[in-house]
């Protein structure tokens, strides 16, 4: 079985109008970006308090903290920049999710990766070794720009660091914008997959569409992951009106879209989902 998750901020700013939409389409775990327009690492404390009460009183959880650690330049402060996944972390706990999303840093434009690998690992194993301090995973995203935009260097980030708190969100939408063929990144990453963001892109618009739609084969992937026991989350990142780098929207109306899109997949599929 696998679980519904959403990037509820895509549907309102508002966190009961984000609930309601959800919880119309049957998703009843939310991965928290942001409410009411403030980041979840820079809401304060009342807000969390009182968003923690409405899950509960609503009947939803978490499925990750979606912070942006790790969505600054590589050449930034790292300093400055744990004092961030140390505050993801004390969230993760709050709300009793052991998952947090993260990233690997953007890139200088028109510079090789490569003279950079060094600072990235060093950072990344630092992270992971935070939370298995915690008890606490860490669920790296693929994107556009930062070291981890093709799976050949997400995976030489899992492997280096080779730690059980560091995994993999694959997000399939980011890796055909950047041109990674789907069949080799699924091929290298499968196994250490752990989360899995529902997105898709149309490589000939160069638009976000609902999934299966695109050239993300998410019918394939879904249909091969459960087959090789994948019971985690599906998290619907849909994109569909806006998809900037640090910000996506959806929209109540487009969300429904997105929301079928990815339950006429899994029905096809038979794969049994909540």
């Amino acid at each position: 079985m696998v679980h519904l998750s959403a990037f509820a901020d895509e549907i309102s700013k508002d966190p009961v109008e984000q609930l309601e939409v959800l919880a119309k389409y049957g998703v009843r775990h939310v991965e928290f970006r942001s409410i009411l327009g403030i980041n979840v690492l820079d809401l304060p404390d009342e807000k969390h308090e009182e968003f923690r009460s409405l899950l509960r009183e609503r009947g939803f959880g978490l499925s990750a903290i979606g912070s942006p650690v790790g969505k600054i330049k590589i050449t930034e402060s790292f300093e400055e920049h744990l004092t961030r996944i140390q505050r993801s972390m004390e969230l993760a706990e709050f709300y009793g999710t052991p998952r947090i999303r993260i990233f690997s840093y953007y890139m200088p434009p028109g510079e090789d990766p490569a003279q950079y690998r060094g600072e990235v690992m060093k950072r990344m194993s630092r992270f992971a070794d935070l939370a298995a301090e915690r008890g606490l995973s860490l669920v790296l995203e693929n994107e556009k720009g930062i070291y981890g935009d093709t799976a050949a260097r997400v995976l030489d980030i899992l492997e280096t660091v080779d730690s059980p708190s560091l995994t993999h969100a694959f997000d399939p939408a980011n890796y055909v914008e950047v041109g990674q063929p789907i069949d080799e990144a699924w091929a290298l990453l499968r196994e250490r997959v752990t989360h899995f963001h529902v997105k898709d892109y149309d490589a000939r618009t160069h638009k976000n569409v609902p999934a299966g739609e695109g050239n993300g084969q998410i019918p394939q992937l879904l249909a091969d992951a459960v087959a090789h026991g994948y019971s985690g989350f599906c998290v619907l990142e849909p994109h569909l009106v806006v998809a900037e780098l640090a910000y996506g929207f959806t929209g109540p109306e487009r969300f429904a879209d997105a929301a079928r899109a990815l339950t006429g997949i899994l029905d096809t599929a038979k794969i049994d989902y909540a």
